[in-house]
């Protein structure tokens, strides 16, 4: 779902709110309710509630078109959350380089 969700993204939906994200995770529940779909953005957590909005706005043609796209009994509700992971794993990174730099 994760892979069919991103290439959805960048080929079918032309939302200007949702250029430049991508989808880092996908968690189901396992009542098949809920799909929790993580994302993050390439400019960084400054997007995070347009992208949100975006995604939230676009939930209903998404969640059709995945379900003719991928075979489950019952096809999740997408819910749609902003994962800051990317931005702290940066942050780290710095971190990091900048001990290396001192030594």
């Amino acid at each position: 779902m994760k892979q069919e969700l991103a290439e959805m993204l960048i080929r079918e939906i032309s939302d200007p709110r949702l250029k430049q994200i991508y989808v880092t995770d996908v968690k189901i529940d396992r009542e098949l309710a809920f799909a929790d779909v993580y994302v993050s953005a390439v400019e960084g957590a400054s997007r995070a509630p347009e992208v949100l909005a975006g995604l939230e706005s676009a939930s209903g043609f998404m969640r059709r078109a995945l379900s003719a796209r991928v075979e489950v009994r019952a096809f999740p509700r997408l819910r749609f959350h902003w994962d800051p992971t990317p931005e702290h794993a940066d942050h780290i990174e710095k971190i990091l380089a900048g001990l290396r730099e001192k030594k």
